[in-house]
């Protein structure tokens, strides 16, 4: 079994156009939620958001191929363009052959679905582009980004809510771990910021007017965000052989199921998910010093996410820094743990822990270290990332310090 490094590391999302900035901005503890802006948010009842504002597309693309892509296709590209050029990789020849690319995302081309929709139902018009199907699927990001870079290996999209990034992440660990592929790009990418996305979860009444206040006891629901992240796996022995730079180590991943609600989640679930991720790593609770929480701000996340804890860590659970960084970004939903994965890499390599914004009062059903409002410097050499979604999917990712 291969040892599986991170080399490369990308992303766009409300903090940052770039991992340096996104980093920054969570070690100051920066909100990048704030106004939404886009056609007729007025007419929503929800206008905050974690927004790209000011994004030029034809900035990072021409013309002739924005023709393809959606938002969230675009936000995949410039994410994934920053992590190979970080990984130093060229795929060519045999490395082109074995390397491939598993993306996350829940909705796909929400701005393409959206727009469209517009042009026949409220425009009254009777045709739409001939590209609007490759557009819109949820695979256009993968596809693309295997097309940019010339990956021939296993290239698929996964589809889980708000756990695909993990699951995304996983499932190309597993391939390079067991030696299907030698190099993987993965992570996830959404963008559904979007009139018709957002009137959406407006009927959930999951949504917050004011702030993402993770574990708080007067949080009131849930921000959304936008934006990707996308990472470069490969083994540790080509890595160390060409002298490449080792973000982390992914050592553990785990999934299970509720089975039992669509929208509720279930302890049992979430905690069986994290003992297996120890499971798979070979990791005793007591190597784990952080952890990256799914953390959304909605009651039933948050205290369902703090029992699963205190269930499987006991009384180490006391001992470890939790924190959401969906209170500073919103939650990606498809993207959100790839976005989130960064903050886990920032604690094993910098040694800080990026805060849980919005903290205001202690809430009995979480009482763990949620590292309130302030980032922490502290040695870790263990963490692990959580994220469970609705229809009872869970995914959680196990990492060391290299």
């Amino acid at each position: 079994m291969n040892r599986v490094v991170i080399t490369g590391a990308g992303t766009i999302n409300a903090l940052g156009v770039t991992v340096p900035q996104t980093l920054e901005a969570m070690r100051e503890g920066r909100l990048g939620i704030g106004a939404l802006d886009f056609r007729d948010v007025e007419r929503l009842s929800i206008k905050i958001g974690g927004q790209v504002h000011g994004f030029d597309a034809e900035a990072h693309f021409d013309r002739q191929k924005l023709g393809l892509y959606d938002r969230f296709t675009q936000f995949t590209l410039i994410a994934a363009r920053e992590a190979v050029a970080q990984s130093g990789l060229t795929f060519s020849d045999e490395l082109a052959e074995t390397s491939g690319v598993v993306l996350g995302t829940a909705a796909g081309g929400m701005n393409t679905w959206d727009d469209n929709f517009r042009s026949v139902y409220e425009e009254g018009k009777n045709r739409v582009h001939p590209f609007v199907v490759p557009k819109l699927m949820t695979n256009a990001a993968t596809s693309h980004v295997s097309i940019e870079f010339n990956l021939q290996g296993p290239s698929l999209t996964v589809s889980t809510a708000c756990a695909s990034s993990n699951h995304a992440i996983g499932l190309a660990f597993q391939m390079v771990r067991s030696g299907m592929a030698r190099t993987m790009i993965a992570g996830g990418s959404e963008s559904m910021l979007t009139f018709g996305g957002i009137k959406a979860w407006e009927g959930l009444r999951v949504m917050s007017k004011t702030a993402c206040r993770p574990f708080s006891a007067n949080r009131s629901g849930m921000v959304q965000g936008e934006g990707a992240g996308v990472f470069v796996l490969e083994t540790y022995v080509d890595a160390k052989a060409r002298g490449a730079g080792i973000l982390a180590e992914i050592v553990g991943f785990s999934m299970t199921s509720d089975a039992s609600d669509i929208v509720m989640p279930n302890k049992d679930g979430a905690a069986r998910a994290i003992r297996g991720a120890l499971r798979d790593a070979r990791m005793d609770m007591s190597e784990i010093g952080y952890i990256n929480a799914h953390g959304t701000g909605t009651a039933a996340n948050d205290k369902t996410e703090c029992a699963a804890i205190a269930d499987v860590f006991g009384g180490h659970a006391d001992q470890l820094m939790i924190s959401s960084t969906k209170s500073m970004h919103g939650h990606l939903i498809g993207a959100t743990g790839a976005v989130e994965l960064l903050a886990c890499v920032m604690a094993l390599r910098d040694g800080v822990i990026a805060p849980t914004l919005g903290y205001e009062s202690a809430d009995p059903d979480c009482a763990l270290d949620v590292v309130p409002n302030t980032a922490r410097d502290a040695k870790v050499t263990g963490v692990i990332s959580n994220a469970f979604a609705f229809g009872g999917m869970n995914a959680v990712l196990a990492l060391k310090a290299v």
